[in-house]
C-alpha cells in the first residue's frame, strides 16, 4: 500500500510539473517534450489552469518579474548591468558571454498577448554608430550610451530629443510603433507604422546625425493602407549597392497582392538615397523580420514570419538578375492559423512545397515557429568559427540559432542554438570592432551583449 501511495505521488508530482512547464512562461518553446504536451493542452484551457490550479506558484513568478521592473525604474538611465553568463551553447559548439543591461523602455505586456497594437509600441531597436550606440523605443523614444561601457557595471544612457511627434501630428497620423532603426553615411533611418484617416502604413524616416535632437523627416512612403491594425509590415532597412537601401515590407493581410507587382506588399525593394526612386528585388514575402546583403557573395538574406509554423530563413543570389519569388501566400511550410482556414481553402493556398509551384526554397524552415527576427550574417572574420555563418535571432524561441554554411553560402553545415530563457530577441547587431553581439531582449527589456567563441 505504501509502495502504491509513494508511486501514485510521484506521478501526480510528475504531472504537476508537466502541466506547469505548460502553462507558465518560463519554459523552453522548443522543447519536444513540451510541444508534444501542449498538442492536448488548448492555449485557453493551459491559461485557465495558470490562474486557478497554479494561481500561487504564477503570482510567484509575477512577483519576480515586478522586482525586476521596480529595479529597472529606480536606475532610471543608469542602464545597470543586471545579469552575467557564461554558457555553453545547445550543441556544444560554442562558448559564450552574456550581460544584460537595462534599457529604459516600456516592457512587452505578456498577458494582453503578442498580437495586441499597444505591443506594437514596445517593440525596441538598436544600431552601432562609431563608438556610440543608438536605440529607439517602439514609442519613438531615443537614447543612446558609449559601446565602451558595456565594459562596466552601467551604460551611462543619455536621452536625445527628437520631432517624431511633431511630425506625426502635423500629418494627422499616430505612431503605431517602430519597426526598424538603420544607420548609413551620417544618417539615421527608421521605418514606422503610422495610422491616419487612410488606414495603417509603414513608411521610412530619416535626420541627420545629432546626439543632441534627430530631426526626421519623411524619406519614403509605401502609400500601402490597411484599415485594421496588422502584424504583418516588416519594415527592415538594410545596406545595400549603388547608393541604395533595403527595405522589406510585409503582405499586410493582402492575400493577392503579395503575387503581384503592381504593389508593395510582400516586398523586398532598393530605394534609391538620392532619387527615392525604387526597385523590386523579391516579391511572395510574409512578414519579412531580418535583412541582410552580402557584398563577396552578391547575396540578399532575409528571414520571415511563416503563419502556424513555417519561419524561413531565404537567399535570393543577385547574379542571374531575375526577380526571385519566395512563394507566399500560395507555398508556405506553416499551417493557417485557427479562423484563418477559410481564406485558404477558397483561394486554393498554402501549398506545402515551394519548387514544385515555381518558387524558392529556403535554405532553412522552422516548424513549430521560431518567432524568427533579426539575423546577422559574416562572410570573412578574424575568428574562424564566427565565419561564413548566419546569427537568427527569435522572439518565440527565445534564442539565436547559429547556422554555418560553406563559403558560397548555399549549404548548411550545422545549426546551433543559444538559448536565452524569458527573453524574446527583437533585434541583433554585430560589432566587428569588438567582437560583440548586440541585441534587445524584449521582455525586461534589456540591452544584451554576447560574445561568441
Amino acid at each position: 500500500m505504501k509502495k502504491t501511495f509513494i508511486i501514485l505521488s510521484l506521478i501526480g508530482f510528475i504531472c504537476f510539473v508537466g502541466l506547469w512547464t505548460v502553462v507558465s512562461g518560463g519554459y523552453d518553446k522548443q522543447n519536444t517534450t513540451i510541444l508534444f504536451l501542449k498538442k492536448f493542452i488548448p492555449t485557453s484551457i493551459s491559461r485557465k489552469i495558470r490562474d486557478t490550479i497554479f494561481i500561487i506558484p504564477d503570482l510567484k513568478e509575477q512577483n519576480r518579474i515586478l522586482s525586476v521592473q521596480v529595479a529597472k525604474y529606480e536606475q532610471g538611465l543608469d542602464g545597470n548591468l543586471f545579469e552575467e553568463i557564461e554558457q555553453k551553447s545547445k550543441e556544444g559548439l560554442y562558448s559564450y558571454n552574456l550581460k544584460k543591461f537595462f534599457l529604459p523602455f516600456k516592457r512587452l505586456d505578456q498577458r494582453a498577448g503578442w498580437q495586441a497594437e499597444k505591443n506594437s509600441r514596445r517593440a525596441h531597436y538598436l544600431e552601432i554608430i562609431d563608438d556610440k550606440i543608438l536605440s529607439i523605443s517602439g514609442l519613438g523614444e531615443t537614447i543612446y550610451f558609449n559601446k565602451n561601457n558595456i565594459n562596466r557595471n552601467k551604460l551611462n544612457q543619455k536621452k536625445i530629443t527628437n520631432n517624431l511627434k511633431k511630425i506625426l501630428k502635423t500629418k494627422n497620423s499616430e505612431l503605431l510603433g517602430i519597426r526598424d532603426l538603420y544607420y548609413e553615411n551620417n544618417y539615421i533611418y527608421i521605418s514606422l507604422i503610422e495610422r491616419d484617416s487612410r488606414g495603417a502604413t509603414i513608411n521610412i524616416y530619416k535626420a541627420k546625425k545629432n546626439f543632441k535632437n534627430l530631426d526626421f523627416e519623411l524619406f519614403f512612403e509605401t502609400f500601402e493602407y490597411r484599415k485594421k491594425y496588422t502584424l504583418q509590415t516588416g519594415g527592415r532597412i538594410e545596406k545595400f549597392k549603388d547608393n541604395k537601401i533595403l527595405f522589406s515590407i510585409g503582405f499586410f493581410d493582402n492575400y493577392d497582392g503579395a503575387q503581384k507587382n503592381d504593389n508593395l506588399v510582400g516586398k523586398i525593394i532598393s530605394i534609391d538615397k538620392n532619387t527615392k526612386s525604387f526597385n523590386l528585388v523579391s516579391i511572395g514575402h510574409r512578414n519579412p523580420q531580418g535583412l541582410s546583403f552580402l557584398k563577396n557573395n552578391n547575396l540578399i538574406i532575409n528571414t520571415e514570419h511563416g503563419p502556424k509554423g513555417g519561419d524561413e530563413i531565404n537567399l535570393n543570389f543577385l547574379s542571374d538578375e531575375k526577380l526571385k519569388n519566395f512563394g507566399w501566400p500560395i507555398s508556405s511550410y506553416g499551417k493557417p492559423y485557427p479562423g484563418t482556414e477559410k481564406i485558404y481553402q477558397e483561394k486554393g493556398l498554402l501549398k506545402s512545397t515551394h519548387a514544385e509551384n515555381g518558387f524558392e526554397e529556403p535554405i532553412k524552415y522552422f516548424v513549430p515557429s521560431i518567432g524568427i527576427s533579426e539575423l546577422v550574417a559574416i562572410e570573412d572574420n578574424s575568428q574562424e568559427n564566427l565565419q561564413n555563418t548566419i546569427y537568427a535571432s527569435s522572439l518565440r524561441a527565445n534564442s539565436i540559432y547559429i547556422i554555418k554554411v560553406n563559403k558560397d553560402f548555399k549549404k548548411i553545415l550545422n545549426v546551433d542554438r543559444i538559448y536565452i530563457s524569458n527573453n524574446r530577441i527583437r533585434d541583433l547587431k554585430y560589432d566587428e570592432e569588438s567582437n560583440n553581439f548586440f541585441l534587445i531582449l524584449e521582455n525586461v527589456p534589456g540591452i544584451g551583449v554576447i560574445k561568441i567563441s
